[in-house]
């Protein structure tokens, strides 16, 4: 697995460089190797881009997406490639946007082009142009304010029950209880003790 990381300052305020980022489909304008990017639903995009030379078609999720602060995501499958870009405001007019990407290059060439540090050096092109584009403009394309909450956000399962607990809770509201918890309250009066020895401590 290879690692990625680079910054750049955008001269625009923080809202209007992350709304442009959320705008996938304009990728293809800034962004050297990418034919195509279609959004498929608010978390998947699928694309088509030349990586080391080598044409793929591949479908990606944005697995945590805060407005303002920050985009991550991971394909679905092969080029394995994932990544976050995070957003800082350094003033009403300046943006600092950091990408950070990982990917698992395949095949000789792919390889080579890794070694090469060619997908590196597209990835910093990439990043300036973003920022003539972004600039030039004087504002968005569009934007996407949805939130998106990361793993360690959304909860635990509980139960039998499809649906996820807050962080930090047990059960939650009509979730039934589980058989690996014991409900809640005291043992109940006549229980017996469990069989067996008392384990010595």
């Amino acid at each position: 697995m290879s690692t990625i990381e680079h910054s750049i300052d955008v001269e625009v305020p923080i809202r209007v460089a992350y709304n442009q980022w959320t705008q996938f489909e304009s990728f293809p304008e800034f962004m050297e190797g990418v034919e195509s990017v279609k959004q498929i639903s608010d978390t998947r995009t699928a694309w088509i881009a030349e990586i080391a030379g080598v044409r793929r078609e591949f479908e990606a999720d944005i697995t945590e997406q805060h407005p303002d602060e920050r985009i991550a995501w991971r394909s679905t499958d092969k080029p394995h490639q994932a990544g976050v870009v995070t957003f800082h405001r350094l003033d009403d007019n300046t943006t600092r946007v950091t990408l950070q990407m990982e990917y698992d290059p395949e095949g000789f060439v792919e390889t080579a082009g890794d070694w090469l540090q060619l997908v590196r050096l597209r990835v910093v092109g990439d990043m300036k142009r973003f920022k003539a584009f972004i600039e030039s403009r004087g504002g968005e394309t569009g934007g996407w304010r949805g939130d998106v909450p990361g793993p360690h956000q959304r909860g635990s399962m509980y139960g039998d029950s499809d649906e996820r607990v807050p962080p930090g809770t047990v059960g939650g509201d009509n979730l039934p209880p589980s058989g690996t918890l014991p409900p809640p309250g005291s043992t109940p009066p006549g229980t017996e003790p469990p069989e067996g020895p008392r384990p010595v401590m």
